[in-house]
């Protein structure tokens, strides 16, 4: 897995990268200092996953995940954080962040962490979870549900389980490209930007796991 580090610290991306180099299965590509920056970085270097800071000098984490997203080739972005209120959390994960850890966390739950991203899963603290989907019904905006096949309700509610597309085909015999055909037309008819949305939105209306 190739992985880029973005954080205004410097200490903090050395010991990130000191820990990260010495998992066989993880490489660190780059590091940079803002969110501008990264999101540079990110397009030159075409990294798996992006290690990102919420609260940076100039482009700050939500506005760099937004430009983030706008790539050819997104890379799937776990936030490291050192705040813990949700009002600095959720609007990270409603730009698109596939999940968050706080920067004391162990270390080898951190690997693991990147392992769970990459493989496509989302990373939510209940509370957290929670608080997003207050907003969403507070916004009345993803309550219109759709006209969802059979087999589209089924990978929704594999998506909410946290199953990646690979899980997913193995789990319905499908291969990947038809499955992220199904998840593209689950977010066309859902209204919903991503697999973070959808998975709440499963959650909410009872066809999670």
């Amino acid at each position: 897995m190739r992985v880029l580090l973005v954080d205004d610290h410097q200490v903090v991306r050395r010991g990130l990268r000191t820990f990260l180099e010495v998992q066989d299965d993880i490489e660190v590509v780059g590091e940079a200092s803002d969110g501008a920056e990264g999101v540079a970085r990110a397009e030159e270097l075409r990294p798996d996953v992006v290690l990102m800071d919420v609260k940076m000098p100039g482009m700050d984490g939500v506005d760099a995940l937004r430009k983030l997203r706008e790539l050819a080739n997104p890379a799937r972005v776990l936030i490291v954080t050192s705040f813990t209120e949700q009002r600095t959390v959720v609007p990270a994960l409603r730009a698109g962040a596939a999940g968050y850890v706080y920067k004391d966390i162990d270390p080898d739950a951190l690997a693991g962490a990147i392992r769970s991203v990459h493989a496509g899963h989302v990373l939510l603290q209940p509370e957290v979870a929670g608080a997003l989907l207050s907003q969403e019904e507070a916004q009345g905006g993803q309550g219109r549900g759709g006209s969802l096949t059979e087999r589209e309700r089924e990978v929704l509610g594999l998506i909410a389980d946290g199953r990646s597309n690979r899980e997913i085909a193995r789990a319905l015999v499908l291969s990947e490209k038809t499955v992220k055909t199904h998840v593209s037309n689950i977010l066309m008819k859902l209204d919903l930007a991503d697999r973070t949305q959808a998975a709440l939105w499963a959650v909410r209306h009872g066809m999670a796991g």
